[in-house]
C-alpha cells in the first residue's frame, strides 16, 4: 500500500497552506465576528484553480484527483472553515453533480463558469421539515409541458445569496414518494425567487447561509438533470462525495486546533516549565495526534476509492462521522490546554471549536452516517 503523495499533490497542498496561513489568517477573526462574506478570498481560490478542482479540463476545471482536493480542503479548514465550505459546496456538490449527471448542453452552459470560479453554485436539498429525512420534500415542481413551475422553501443553504446557479431538489409527483423527486438547474436570478436574511450562526459565520423561497418559478424542461424521477438518487450520490469534503474539513479543523495547542503548550510555562512537559497536557496532545492521524487515513481512503472509481459511499460515511466527532473532541481539548486564553477570540481555538460542531450536523448528521454504516453491516457489505 502506497502512503506517499505525488509531487503534484504536495504542490497543491503547499499552495493551499500558503494561502491559508498568509492570507486567510489575517482577517479570519474579523470576518467571523461581523459575518463578512469572504469575497476576495473566493476570487483568489478561483484564480488558484480551487473552485473546480476535480472537473475535467475540457469543462475548464483543474483535472485534479480527490486526494489533492482533500489535501487542499484540510489546509484551508485549518484556518477558516467558512471559506472551506464555500469551496466544498462548489466542488463536491455542484460541479461534481453537474459533471457526473448533467448532459453536454448543461455542462457547457452551467458547469464551465462554475469550474472557473466565475460563478458560484448552491445545492438546495434541506427544507424546514426535510432535513435528515430527505424523502419528505415539500418543494414541488409542477410539470407544465415545456417548463416546470417551482414552489416551496429551502433552508440552511450555503452560498444561498451569492450563488448564481442553484441545484434544486423538488417533488414532481407527490404520489410516487422518493421516485417522484427530480433535480433541477435553476438560475438564481429567475423571477419568483426570494432569499431570506443571513443566518446568525454559532460558527462558520462568514459563509453565506440563507433560506431560499420559490414562488411560481419557471424552470425550462431542459434544466432537469437526468431522467424523470432521478432526483433523489442524484442527491444521495452527490452527498456521498460531498461527505468526503466535509470529512476533510473536519480533519482540518482538528489538525488546526492541534497545531495551535502544541505551539501554545511549548510556550506557556507553569510550575517552572513549559506545560508540554506536564504529563496531563502531553497525554492530551498524544491522544489528539492519534485521533487526527486515524481521521486522516479514513479521509484519504475514501478519496482514493473515489479516484479509483470504486464504491466509496460507506468509506465516506465512516470518514465523515469519525472526523466530525474527533473535531469536536480535539477542539475541546485545545481550548482546555489554552486555559482561559482558549476562551477568547484572539487565540482562535474557540472559533475552531464552534466551527467543529457544524461538521456533525450538515451533509448528513453523525447519526445518519451511523444509519448508513449499520445498514451496510446488515447487508454484509463491510468485511475486514
Amino acid at each position: 500500500m502506497e502512503f506517499s503523495f505525488s509531487e503534484e499533490q504536495l504542490m497543491i497542498r503547499q499552495a493551499a497552506r500558503d494561502y491559508a496561513q498568509r492570507e486567510l489568517f489575517l482577517d479570519v477573526i474579523e470576518r467571523d465576528e461581523k459575518s463578512i462574506y469572504p469575497e476576495k478570498h473566493v476570487k483568489a481560490l478561483a484564480e488558484l484553480g480551487f473552485m473546480g478542482m476535480m472537473v475535467d479540463p475540457k469543462y475548464d476545471g483543474g483535472g485534479m484527483d480527490a486526494v489533492s482536493y482533500v489535501l487542499a480542503m484540510e489546509e484551508i479548514s485549518k484556518v477558516d472553515s467558512s471559506v472551506a465550505v464555500i469551496m466544498s459546496v462548489n466542488n463536491s456538490l455542484v460541479c461534481w453533480g453537474l459533471e457526473t449527471f448533467g448532459n453536454e448542453e448543461q455542462k457547457e452552459k452551467w458547469l464551465k463558469p462554475l469550474a472557473r470560479g466565475e460563478k458560484i453554485g448552491a445545492f438546495l436539498l434541506s427544507e424546514p421539515e426535510a432535513g435528515s429525512d430527505a424523502t419528505s420534500q415539500r418543494t414541488t415542481a409542477e410539470d407544465h409541458g415545456d417548463f416546470y413551475l417551482l414552489n416551496g422553501t429551502k433552508n440552511w443553504i450555503t452560498n444561498g445569496n451569492t450563488a448564481s446557479t442553484y441545484l434544486v431538489i423538488a417533488q414532481t409527483d407527490t404520489s410516487a414518494g422518493h421516485k417522484g423527486i427530480n433535480a433541477f438547474i435553476v438560475d438564481r436570478h429567475s423571477a419568483g425567487i426570494s432569499v431570506g436574511p443571513h443566518e446568525n450562526k454559532m460558527g462558520m459565520r462568514s459563509s453565506d447561509t440563507h433560506s431560499v423561497m420559490f414562488t411560481d418559478v419557471k424552470v425550462p424542461k431542459e434544466n432537469r438533470i437526468g431522467e424523470n424521477g432521478f432526483g433523489f438518487k442524484f442527491a444521495m450520490q452527490t452527498l456521498d462525495g460531498g461527505r468526503i469534503g466535509i470529512a476533510a474539513q473536519a480533519l482540518g479543523i482538528a489538525s488546526g486546533a492541534y497545531e495551535l495547542a502544541v505551539k501554545y503548550a511549548k510556550q506557556r510555562k507553569a510550575f517552572g516549565t513549559e506545560i508540554i512537559n506536564h504529563q496531563a497536557v502531553a497525554f492530551k496532545l498524544a491522544d489528539m495526534a492519534v485521533k487526527i492521524e486515524t481521521a486522516r487515513l479514513l479521509v484519504l481512503k475514501a478519496a482514493w476509492l473515489k479516484d479509483q472509481h470504486k464504491p466509496y459511499g460507506i468509506a465516506s460515511a465512516m470518514a465523515k462521522q469519525y472526523c466530525a466527532d474527533i473535531a469536536m473532541e480535539v477542539t475541546t481539548e485545545a481550548v482546555q490546554i489554552h486555559g482561559g486564553y482558549g476562551y477568547v477570540k484572539e487565540y482562535h481555538v474557540e472559533r475552531l471549536m464552534r466551527e467543529a460542531k457544524l461538521t456533525q450536523i450538515y451533509e448528513g448528521t453523525s447519526e445518519i452516517q451511523k444509519v448508513v454504516i449499520s445498514r451496510a453491516i446488515s447487508r454484509n457489505e463491510i468485511n475486514f
